[in-house]
């Protein structure tokens, strides 16, 4: 039977939150649909009004477009959640290999396609989000390898 050294409690907090933080931001996508489209709005046309002028069917749609990546999100976050507290807490190399690629699974075509799509901005929200895995995931890769 292998030994797992057990990831320091501060980085499996901070991946706890990150965690959290996915299941808020998803939520909000689902249950504030105005907020959502200003907050898209401020970030891709820096006006928070702009993508409701596209027009009713327009906006209707993008709300539904919203709702399911934030319901998505939500599941992802959960997902996520649970590994970081059932395996990759107690030291289990596998934890943290599916968050890693789950992360990389994620962040590449999303990432990618908003760049190639001329949505540059939506792939500086995904650099943030990254930043945010990639630093206590880059903390543990020591523990978890041992």
């Amino acid at each position: 039977m292998s030994r797992h050294t057990v990831p320091p409690k501060l980085w499996i907090n901070w991946l706890t939150v990150v965690s959290a933080s996915v299941i808020a931001f998803g939520l909000a996508l689902v249950v504030a649909p105005g907020l959502a489209r200003q907050g898209f709005s401020l970030l891709v046309y820096a006006l928070p009004m702009r993508i409701d002028s596209f027009g009713d069917e327009q906006v209707r749609y993008l709300s539904l477009a919203h709702a399911v990546i934030g319901s998505v999100m939500v599941g992802w976050g959960v997902a996520i959640l649970a590994v970081v507290k059932l395996f990759l807490a107690k030291g289990q190399r596998d934890g943290w290999y599916i968050i890693v690629w789950s992360v990389i699974a994620w962040y590449v075509p999303d990432t990618a396609y908003s760049i190639l799509s001329g949505f540059w901005q939506n792939a500086v929200l995904n650099t943030l989000f990254l930043l945010l895995f990639a630093i206590p995931l880059w903390a543990t890769h020591q523990h978890i390898r041992q």
